[in-house]
């Protein structure tokens, strides 16, 4: 493992981490309160390169490796877990699988504008009964003489209220299983496709989730990404990308916690001290500390592995797994430190428990990353 950062990388970082403290942080707390999809910082991020963090620069991406993406990631969620995942999505489930998977035409259309953010994606794949059980997709897409047609209701679409264009999974055949899923490029002004109500959440609130419907909406032969029966590899390749950038979204959120938790700690007083001198607190602390670094470590070796090895499905999960339940504790810890002071509406503290809560879930639930885990070490994958 190799976590030596270029000359580049690093300066590339030093202008995220200023962003994120000057710009994002000090709108954090305005876009959990109105719920509102902040475009103005993604214009800003994308401006920085943070819209197509690992695409070459020939697709005007900052042609960054995946450590540095995951470090990028884990600067702008410690200041807004919002616009952390945002950024996630269109790197790891709508940018790179179009680099990995695409032909130079759907390169040349779509990638340049991903970069530059003139153009923002959202990944369709979850359905109301295809969640954990992702292969079994209801969304159909019907072939004619003229191309695809594609039937069905996607929900909880990240990015849906801005995006310009989704990658969307549909069953190719009646019989849906993994081998008969295509994934699709679809501009979100297409016919037929429909956007439901924004979705009102308990954490992460201004991603802009909504329903999809797909009803009768077309595409043609320039709209299918790979082969019409490898939709599903690729969703489970891109998938593992952005459990990377979510375990490095959970890192930030954890981080910003323990932020909180200390500075608390050093300034309030109980019986004559601060409470950072009371061993309670203090193991508190630690226990903190240990587990954020513990699975830092473990997120830094699967985005590594990422650059080197063409997947990474165990190296993936075990990070998002720990990461995820790591900020869970850090930001259940944090407001016990702060007490009531936490536990306000509007506190600092009150809005990464509510963020943290979601890393558990997305993409793919601690119980999916445990199986994952548990069939990679038996041999059964």
């Amino acid at each position: 493992m190799d976590l030596d950062l270029s000359p580049d990388a690093r300066a590339f970082l030093e202008r995220v981490e200023r962003f994120a403290r000057e710009r994002v942080a000090p709108a954090a707390a305005a876009i959990d309160d109105s719920a509102t999809f902040p475009r103005e910082l993604v214009a800003e991020s994308a401006a920085l390169g943070l819209m197509g963090v690992t695409l070459p620069a020939a697709y005007g991406g900052a042609g960054q490796d995946y450590v540095t993406y995951a470090l990028a990631v884990e600067a702008v969620a410690r200041a807004s877990a919002t616009l952390g995942v945002i950024l996630a999505v269109n790197n790891s489930l709508v940018a790179e699988p179009i680099l990995e998977f695409g032909s130079d035409d759907q390169k040349q259309a779509w990638l340049p504008a991903l970069a530059s953010g003139r153009v923002i994606g959202a990944f369709a794949l979850s359905e109301a009964h295809a969640g954990s059980d992702a292969a079994h997709q209801n969304t159909t897409a019907r072939l004619d003489d003229t191309g695809y047609v594609l039937r069905g209701t996607k929900v909880w679409v990240s990015s849906a209220e801005a995006c310009d264009v989704v990658l969307a999974f549909a069953a190719t055949a009646p019989a849906s299983d993994a081998r008969a899923i295509g994934a699709f490029l679809i501009p979100a002004d297409a016919a037929g496709l429909e956007r439901g109500p924004v979705l009102d959440s308990l954490g992460v609130r201004g991603l802009g989730c909504q329903d999809l419907t797909f009803d009768d909406v077309r595409v043609d032969a320039g709209g299918l990404l790979g082969t019409p029966g490898h939709g599903f590899r690729i969703a489970m390749w891109a998938l593992e990308g952005c459990r990377i950038a979510i375990a490095a979204q959970a890192l930030g959120i954890g981080q910003a916690a323990l932020d909180e938790a200390l500075a608390h700690a050093r300034t309030r007083e109980q019986f004559g001290q601060p409470i950072a001198n009371f061993q309670a607190i203090q193991f508190m602390l630690a226990d903190i500390a240990t587990e954020l670094e513990a699975a830092r470590m473990l997120t830094l070796k699967a985005a590594d592995a990422k650059t080197r090895q063409p997947r990474v499905l165990l190296e993936a999960s075990m990070a998002k797994l720990e990461a995820s339940e790591a900020a869970h504790r850090a930001a259940d810890r944090a407001l016990q430190i702060l007490g009531a002071a936490g536990y306000e509406r509007g506190n600092t503290a009150e809005r990464l428990f509510r963020d943290a809560r979601v890393t558990e879930i997305y993409p793919g639930t601690s119980e999916v990353q445990r199986m994952v885990i548990a069939e990679m070490i038996l041999g059964k994958r």
